[in-house]
Order: C-alpha cells, then sequence, then structure tokens
C-alpha cells in the first residue's frame, strides 16, 4: 500500500477520470446489485470480537483489504418454499426498506454467504434452536455445491430439516458503491452472534486470512496505516467499538439508522470532491487537472468481485 497517508484508506487509480466523466454527463450509472455481509461477533476477555477476513493480496481490487463475509443476492434467495424463523418477512420489508421477495432475498444472502464464506450456520431444526458442529465432511460438500450455485439454499435447508433464523441478524448500516464505479452494489450490513458450538474458519477463496479482532484495535489498525479498509468496513467498525459485548451491539441494532449511505462527488473550486454523507472522516478532494493518484479513500461499496465493503463494502 504506497499511499503515503496515516490511514489506511485505498480506492483505484481510474477513480478520477470516471468521477470527472459523471460529472459532465458522459459516464451513466449502472444499476447496483444488492448484496449483504454478516458482522459476526464473540465476547472474549478483551472484550467483544469480529470476525474479519482479508482479501488475497494478490487481487487486483483492493488486495489485502479487511472485511466481512458476505456477497451478492443469489436470483434464489427470494424462494418462498425457504425454512423461516424469527421476524416476519413483512417487518423485515420495513426494517430493509424494500418489499417482502426482496427482505427473504437479503436476509437469506446474508445467512448463506456467512455459510459460505466462514462456515457458520445461522440456521436450527426448530425455530428456537441452531445446528452446532458444522465441519463435517457432509457439510463441506453441501456448503461447496451452495458456493457452486448448484444447490439453492431453500434446497439446502429443505435437505436437512432446517429454518433460517433471522431472529439472530440485526440490521445495522446499508452503503451503496458511487454511481461513478463501473460495478456497483446496494450493500445491507447486519451483525450476529457466533452460535454456541459452531466455529468459523476461511472457506472464501478470495481471502488468504481470517482474524477474530476487537473494533476497537481493527480501527486504530486502520488509523495507524497497518490495516487497510474501505469506509463501509471501518465506519461500522467504529460503530461496533462503542458496545462491550455482541448481546448490547445486537439490542442497539433495531435503533439503527438504515439510511442508504450514497458517495457524492461534486465540482469545488477546481477539485472533485468526494465524499460520504455523516461520514466526513473519508471526504476526498481530487484535482481535476491530473488523471489518477495513487491513494484516498476507499469505494463506499464492495470490491467487484466481493460486495461486502472490502468484501468484501
Amino acid at each position: 500500500m504506497a499511499n503515503g497517508q496515516a490511514n489506511g484508506q485505498w480506492y483505484p487509480p481510474e477513480w478520477p477520470d470516471r468521477i470527472r466523466a459523471l460529472a459532465d454527463g458522459t459516464l451513466t450509472p449502472v444499476t447496483p446489485r444488492r448484496a449483504a455481509t454478516v458482522m459476526l461477533l464473540r465476547d472474549t476477555g478483551d472484550g467483544t470480537a469480529v470476525h474479519m477476513l482479508r482479501r488475497r493480496t494478490s487481487m487486483a481490487f483492493a488486495g489485502g483489504a479487511y472485511a466481512y463475509p458476505g456477497g451478492g443476492v443469489d436470483p434464489r434467495d427470494d424462494d418462498r418454499a425457504i425454512g423461516w424463523a424469527g421476524p416476519t418477512r413483512a417487518w423485515w420489508a420495513d426494517r430493509l426498506g424494500v418489499d417482502e421477495a426482496g427482505a427473504q432475498a437479503i436476509v437469506c444472502a446474508a445467512v448463506r454467504e456467512t455459510y459460505e464464506e466462514a462456515g457458520v450456520l445461522l440456521a436450527g431444526p426448530t425455530p428456537g434452536s441452531v445446528v452446532g458442529d458444522t465441519t463435517g465432511e457432509d457439510w463441506e460438500s453441501d456448503r461447496a455445491a451452495l458456493v457452486a450455485r448448484d444447490l439453492s439454499f431453500a434446497e439446502f435447508l429443505d435437505r436437512r430439516g432446517l429454518v433460517l433464523r433471522s431472529d439472530l441478524l440485526g440490521a445495522w448500516a446499508r452503503w451503496i458503491t458511487p454511481e461513478f464505479e463501473a460495478r456497483r452494489y446496494d450493500t445491507w450490513f447486519f451483525v450476529a452472534a457466533l452460535p454456541e458450538g459452531q466455529r468459523t474458519r476461511n472457506a472464501s477463496t478470495e481471502a488468504d486470512r481470517t482474524v477474530w479482532i476487537t473494533p476497537a484495535d481493527a480501527a486504530a489498525g486502520y488509523d495507524k496505516g497497518e490495516l487497510l479498509m474501505m469506509p463501509p468496513t471501518i465506519a461500522t467498525l467504529r460503530a461496533l467499538a462503542e458496545h462491550g459485548t455482541a448481546a448490547e451491539a445486537l439490542a442497539s441494532a433495531p435503533g439503527r439508522d438504515m439510511t442508504p449511505v450514497l458517495a457524492r462527488a461534486r465540482l469545488v473550486e477546481g477539485e472533485i470532491e468526494l465524499s460520504w454523507p455523516g461520514h466526513d472522516e473519508f471526504t476526498k478532494h481530487v484535482p481535476t487537472t491530473t488523471s489518477a493518484t495513487p491513494a484516498g479513500p476507499a469505494p463506499s461499496g464492495p470490491a467487484p468481485s466481493d460486495p461486502t465493503g472490502g468484501a468484501p463494502a
């Protein structure tokens, strides 16, 4: 990361040109794809820790950036046959700001992607239970089939006699990739506690390591320039750091503002001002006379191949 700054911000070198194109009307924004990401929490002797992935350093986009498990909505995630427990689809639709089918798809994507990328499954045989160890060969076979899209999540749950535990999730934030990005995502961030008996592992093909780290330590690493992250990731970490336990974080989720955070780009005195409403620390001024700049804030949405905020937003 050759940015010379005192934090771990990052953005692609092509952004200035794309921002200028958007400003002069030669760039038409693409429609963002819906996605979901989950901040898994567990209580430790040092406080609450969050599970994070590091994108492989060899990846062209945000290589080495830390993020959470997550990904895009699968077209089959709104299958009405899915086993469901917890708040109704109507409740989730109101909370997430979408229709009922969209709410199910987003919640389903959050649970499915967490299982695909971290091996953690927020589901159980009854509305009040959660599966235990999911590391056996038969579980891995099903997880691989989900990743390959050979198996829908509804089929997976039905085959194992499970129901999705939507009550184990708390909606935390919503970030939308900037309009000038070539590939865009509308990402809902959720919080959940690691179920008893389960453990995380690096099951993602796009991550080279995983860590359990307190939000405060992760934010400090970012501030020192030691941990690379995108705005949604560091913003959610700073909010998580305000809570001493996983239960406290989950309890606060219903009161969280779910207004979408969308970056704005405008011309100000010969410079392009890039900002994220409500998050002044990410404001960046880009000269209009240069075609690229090596460093600055990261995209407000997820990486093109990993829509979770650094997921990867």
